[in-house]
């Protein structure tokens, strides 16, 4: 399993679909959208250890791409969390929690 942090958002990668996975869609959406902060390690799977922690802060756009391509062209092993303030607040206010 590998979780970081970007500016407002977590990524966490289940690693283990990374070893089955043919196309490695994830690390090319960030290389062609983003700022090519994933890649991938000598084992086959994501990994962002290739760069410091200050690195994932600074070149992370938040862009979500690698979210997308795991899911439709890889092994859906990737959930970004982008918390939202005050959203359970609202969802009990209509609610819809």
């Amino acid at each position: 399993m590998l979780e970081f942090a970007e500016k407002s958002c977590t990524i966490i990668i289940d690693t283990s679909k990374c070893d089955s996975c043919e196309t490695k869609a994830c690390a090319d959406a960030c290389q062609k959208y983003a700022r090519g902060l994933l890649g991938i390690d000598d084992q086959g799977r994501a990994s962002v250890a290739h760069r410091s922690n200050e690195e994932v802060l600074r070149l992370g756009t938040e862009c979500l791409a690698c979210e997308f391509a795991c899911k439709f062209r890889g092994n859906d092993a990737i959930r970004i969390e982008v918390p939202v303030s005050g959203l359970d607040e609202y969802l009990k206010k209509r609610s819809l929690a």
